[in-house]
């Protein structure tokens, strides 16, 4: 059995120290705010019709926070756009976020040149590649971020300058930055290796859920948001199958799965509701219920974010689900940051046209 507590144990198969980089996330957010202060953005006269984050992966991820700030406290529409084309309703008055950490994605690339086509004003935030050429040689800002790492460790990177960009645009309100830094550091402190598990959640949540398929519930839009990142950082780091989904959506039909639930995996389900700590008293009681519903097939467990804001309350409780696929990866005995499905897939594509 794998010793969460040793440093042997945790890091033998973690080469490219994906446990430090996490560890690091606030120097993360900090170097990534300092960078956007630093970039020259244009001053566009008109507020734009809608805002578009165009990205996949990694590049994407923040770009789902970035749009629950817009619906918390934005005045235009926000999307994340994962595809190789925008949506018909884009058009000149448009603001286009292209976010790639490579700078090489197909998929960023193909709907940069559309977003181009219309007419949009565009933001490049990448770390080089054909993305950062592009852009320059169009005369489109460019905010460029360090690179040599894997993008689903650089959420700072990508969605830090993002949300600054839009600040600075008057798009959303200021926002407490070095209480945001100040929250993940004593997060990441209280959950690193270091922390013993008997007094580490982050350990003890990966312990119930190892073995398992993981599903994740959101109490709501933005937990769901933040679902969606743990999903990926398991599925990536930790090798193995894991599904989300958000209230009170899933209460309408996702619930009648559980049914027959417990015939599917004899092991149990691991199951995990992401909260703010503060819902509503209908939300609460939908998350109860439903827990004992599906007793009989998952045991419920909670994270609940940390901090008053809304920023605060996501970075912090997407950080925890970071920590729980690294423990995961080290329980399953994989290295996290391997992904050589995910590069034989893009080697397999090369040769093949767009259209």
């Amino acid at each position: 059995m794998i010793n969460l507590d040793s440093r042997e144990d945790v890091l033998r198969l973690d080469p490219k120290e994906m446990h430090r980089l996490t560890c690091e996330f606030s120097d993360q957010v900090k170097q990534a705010l300092e960078i956007a202060e630093n970039s020259s953005l244009p001053t566009w006269g008109a507020k734009p019709d809608n805002v578009i984050l165009t990205g996949m992966g990694g590049s994407a991820a923040g770009g789902d926070f970035v749009g629950a700030m817009f619906d918390a406290l934005g005045t235009v529409p926000f999307l994340v756009n994962r595809d190789y084309s925008l949506p018909n309703w884009a058009g000149s008055g448009s603001l286009v976020f292209a976010a790639s950490y490579s700078g090489n994605t197909e998929e960023t690339l193909a709907a940069y040149d559309q977003a181009k086509k219309l007419g949009a004003n565009i933001i490049a935030v990448t770390s080089g590649g054909k993305l950062a050429d592009q852009a320059a040689a169009d005369g489109f800002p460019v905010i460029g971020i360090p690179g040599g790492q894997p993008p689903r460790t650089a959420l700072g990177f990508l969605m830090m300058p993002v949300l600054a960009a839009c600040i600075k645009l008057g798009l959303l309100p200021d926002q407490d930055f070095e209480r945001l830094i100040s929250l993940l550091k004593d997060s990441a402190d209280a959950w690193r290796l270091e922390s013993p598990e008997s007094q580490n959640p982050t350990k003890q949540m990966a312990r119930e859920l190892y073995g398992k398929p993981v599903v994740l519930y959101g109490l709501g839009s933005w937990q769901g948001a933040v679902a969606g990142r743990w999903k990926g950082q398991i599925c990536e780091n930790a090798k193995e199958m894991c599904f989300s989904h958000a209230y009170p959506e899933l209460c309408h039909n996702e619930i009648l799965g559980w049914v027959k639930a417990n015939e599917q995996c004899s092991n149990g389900w691991g199951l995990v509701t992401l909260r703010d700590g503060t819902e509503s008293p209908k939300m609460e009681a939908r998350g109860r219920i439903t827990a004992d519903l599906v007793s009989h097939a998952a045991k419920n467990q909670y994270a609940t974010a940390i901090g008053d804001t809304l920023l605060e309350k996501m970075m912090t409780l997407t950080l925890f689900g970071d920590f729980v696929s690294l423990y995961l990866a080290a329980m399953n005995e994989v290295d996290p940051e391997s992904i050589d499905s995910i590069n034989i897939l893009k080697a397999e594509l090369v040769s093949v046209p767009l259209r």
